[in-house]
């Protein structure tokens, strides 16, 4: 059983041309407002980096003050908003202060949870999950949507393969992913003729301490897939914010099989025992490696 967190942000579409401190060319999101929630670490804290080396001004959330007040000194133009998004109270005011800082053109819903384990097993309560990575991204797009239409902006959310291809031992956790997948591709259909655009960026396994930092409690089935970078990942957010397409996969092999699993449920049962031997294999080799 394990407990981490992670979480990501958003970004906005406007006409500001300020340069961020430091830029030596004008980038593809220059003077953009992105948010970005769990951007203190992994794929957040990636998202964050990119964000503002295309010259964004990025308002960094996270639970973790200490780590968002170095990311805030290290990122040019970055912004930390210390908050708990499972306090639905945040939204309005993170918000408004994504406002005072020149509106909101990005808005990347990254921030989860997850405890693994059997369901009958797992001490925590899992609406916990639910409430993190479901309810918080879906909420915070509503609230942030009158912003977004206003600069004609985009919201990225971070599902994962999981939420393609359920997991066993992460039933929720995939539930939560099912959840937001359907969300965002709903969402996505919504806004057309809106200016607005929504993507969803699923990715299978990544290599930061989401997984690695509880290594023996992964389940083998999470490492029959080639494993990303958070920077990988945060490449594709960038993308997604830019055209709106509504789905990126990564690995592309992962969303491929997860499709096959889901118009052939009788593949999914042939498919397991292969993978979870494979995932095996993997997963010593990743124990076994020297530590960093």
């Amino acid at each position: 059983k394990e407990t981490m967190f992670f979480e990501t942000g958003s970004m906005r579409y406007g006409s500001r041309t300020t340069r961020e401190p430091g830029a030596d060319r004008m980038g593809k999101f220059q003077g953009k407002v992105v948010i970005v929630t769990g951007a203190s670490s992994g794929v957040g804290e990636a998202c964050a980096r990119q964000f503002a080396a295309e010259g964004a001004i990025t308002i960094l959330v996270a639970r973790n003050k200490k780590k968002l007040a170095a990311l805030e000194k290290q990122i040019p133009g970055a912004k930390a908003y210390p908050a708990d998004l499972s306090d639905p109270r945040v939204y309005d005011r993170l918000l408004k202060f994504a406002e005072k800082s020149g509106g909101v053109d990005v808005l990347v819903n990254n921030a989860g949870v997850n405890y693994r384990g059997a369901v009958q097993e797992v001490e925590e309560d899992l609406g916990t999950i639910i409430d993190l990575n479901l309810r918080a991204p879906v909420v915070l797009t509503q609230k942030a949507l009158p912003y977004l239409m206003r600069s004609g902006g985009a919201v990225v959310n971070i599902a994962s393969l999981a939420g393609r291809f359920p997991l066993p031992d992460e039933a929720t956790y995939s539930g939560s992913k099912f959840g937001l997948r359907a969300f965002t591709l709903a969402l996505s259909q919504e806004l057309k003729g809106t200016g607005v655009r929504a993507s969803l960026v699923s990715p299978g396994p990544i290599e930061t301490g989401f997984i690695l930092d509880e290594i023996d409690n992964v389940p083998p089935l999470v490492f029959s897939q080639p494993i990303s970078t958070a920077d990988q990942v945060a490449a594709l957010v960038l993308r997604s914010a830019l055209d709106g397409k509504p789905e990126r996969v990564i690995p592309v092999s992962g969303g491929i099989l997860a499709t096959l699993a889901y118009l052939w449920p009788g593949l999914r049962n042939l498919l397991l025992p292969v993978l979870e031997r494979k995932g095996r294999r993997v997963k010593e080799q990743y124990k076994a490696r020297p530590s960093q």
